[in-house]
């Protein structure tokens, strides 16, 4: 399976150098919506994103959280993240045993080609999905279906292998006619840049590394949006989205703290937090003789300043993690914290036999306590938490060089070298720690990207996928974070908030708890179907 997990499913080519992406502003790319972007036009919408994704195919990956604005799921979330109906009429009738989800289809909805909307294309689109033929890097998620059907036009029934708890949620995956998709080789076809759904918008342009440019479809179910042509123009590097943003190239963008710090006195915009899941870390490759050992890894969670980074790098929009779980979570396991404690680091490495040699760097059998640390270039964040890590492991006796690249240059290293990494999805602990930390997935694109070994996490791990009682995944999920702190093959820095930064000219913005991938799904944007010209 060609897999890639968020990172690569969002992925860009890397940032432009910032004088060559600055120059860019006063060229073509300076009107990313093809019309008056960010000029004030009242039906017109251009954003600022960082991340592109590599296909527009639900078949494949794109929007499989929801949110796609060209596709819709049987469900969809609200702005407190509760499911509700979308293609779907009502949530799903779910049977005693939990193995059966029937759900009952919206009538008279027609993709953007005017073509009916059937329960064929549900069962066409959860089946491809599961196909082993399908490169689709997030079809794990859906190891719960045994088999998907329908029962006449507008009844699908879903039956499980095992009572999936969250499996609900999966179900805002987006649904794809069969009558095009169909047609097409599911991995090669250019359905993946030429989309039709159900969605309130269709696609009007892909223009890779520059823009997504959508507009409205006039016979969406929901009725047609307010705002007509919608763009996301893609933007790596931060500094440039500042800059275009402040210069009216843009309506909105998401931003680091200290760079939507700029926009405070400016009465025309607005800023909003979004709470989230989102997390950076650094990856620990279990194969790296450094890296590896696990007192250097006990040593790295005591030695870093989880607190300096929120502060400092942040400015207070965050807080520190211990894991994938934020602790304000219901799943988070109370007690897993871990202390500031550089004594307590230095401690741990030599009692494990890492001693420092005569420039304060430690050594063990031979092997210098130093190795790399790679992060994305023009991601700010990402190079700042780099930065701070790097010196508060030199503080303990471990030399760590940053080192910036793309992620063409950067996935051939995960195997050996460290990298400044994100996750994080909101609701269910499964979609973020099976994917992160179960060893069968080590070396499968972005998944388990330290390579991450532990048998009483991959157990804790199945017990929590796989039963429906809800204090046996409690359990299991606790186990998980309290085997990561005797064996921490990540260190977790901060939980994120995002930033955005927006004209204030409409009505209904609003944002959800939002996973790692940002800007794209989520965003005030998430909604932009419903927002409204202010009068």
């Amino acid at each position: 399976m060609v897999a890639r997990s968020i990172h690569g499913a969002m992925r860009g080519a890397g940032a432009a150098a910032l004088a060559g992406a600055l120059a860019l502003t006063a060229s073509a790319c300076s009107n990313p919506g093809g019309e008056s972007g960010g000029t004030g036009a009242k039906d017109t919408a251009v954003v600022g994103i960082a991340y592109e994704p590599e296909t527009l195919s639900p078949l494949l990956g794109y929007g499989k959280d929801g949110n796609s604005k060209i596709f819709d799921g049987l469900l969809t979330q609200d702005v407190d993240m509760k499911l509700k109906p979308a293609l779907a009429v009502a949530l799903p009738e779910v049977s005693a045993d939990r193995l059966t989800y029937t759900y009952k289809l919206r009538k008279g909805v027609t993709f953007s080609d005017g073509k009916p909307f059937t329960a064929k294309d549900v069962v066409f689109t959860y089946s491809t999905i599961l196909d082993p033929k399908t490169n689709n890097p997030s079809k794990g998620e859906l190891d719960a279906v045994k088999e998907v059907r329908a029962d006449g036009d507008d009844t699908v029934v879903f039956t499980l292998k095992y009572p999936y708890a969250p499996f609900a949620q999966r179900t805002v995956l987006p649904i794809v006619p069969e009558h095009i998709a169909g047609k097409q080789d599911v991995n090669t076809g250019d359905f993946a840049t030429a989309p039709v759904g159900t969605g309130p918008y269709k696609l009007v342009k892909w223009s890779k590394s520059e823009k997504i440019a959508f507009e409205a479809n006039p016979s969406y179910w929901g009725g047609a949006p307010k705002v007509k042509k919608f763009t996301m123009a893609i933007i790596k590097d931060d500094d440039v989205r500042a800059t275009r943003l402040r210069s009216g190239d843009l309506d909105g963008a998401i931003l680091p703290p200290n760079l939507a710090q700029g926009f405070e006195k400016d009465k025309h915009k607005k800023t909003w937090t979004a709470k989230t899941y989102d997390y950076r870390n650094v990856t620990l490759p279990t194969g790296n003789k450094v890296t590896g050992d696990t007192a250097v890894r006990r040593a790295l969670d005591l030695a870093v300043d989880r607190k300096a980074m929120v502060d400092k790098i942040l400015d207070g929009a965050g807080k520190p993690a211990y894991g994938p779980v934020p602790t304000g979570s219901p799943w988070f396991a109370k007690g897993t914290e871990r202390p500031h404690d550089l004594a307590g680091a230095k401690r741990i490495l030599d009692e494990a036999g890492w001693k420092p040699g005569a420039d304060g760097i430690r050594e063990k059998d031979g092997v210098r306590a130093a190795f790399p640390l790679w992060y994305l270039s023009g991601d700010k964040l990402r190079q700042d938490h780099a930065l701070a890590y790097a010196s508060d492991a030199k503080k303990a006796g471990i030399a760590i060089t940053t080192q910036s690249g793309t992620w063409e240059v950067i996935e051939p290293k995960m195997k050996d070298e460290a990298v400044l990494a994100g996750g994080g999805s909101p609701g269910d602990p499964d979609f973020d720690q099976y994917t992160l930390l179960k060893s069968s997935l080590a070396g499968d694109g972005f998944n388990n990207m330290a390579w991450f070994t532990d048998p009483a996490v991959d157990k804790a791990l199945d017990e929590g996928r796989k039963s429906g009682d809800t204090a046996v995944r409690k359990a299991a999920y606790d186990t998980v974070q309290r085997e990561l702190v005797k064996n921490p093959g990540y260190t977790f820095l901060t939980h994120i908030d995002h930033l955005y930064v927006v004209n204030d000219r409409w009505d209904g913005l609003s944002t959800q708890t939002e996973p790692h991938d940002h800007g794209l799904a989520s965003g005030p944007w998430w909604n932009v179907e419903t927002w409204a010209p202010k009068k």
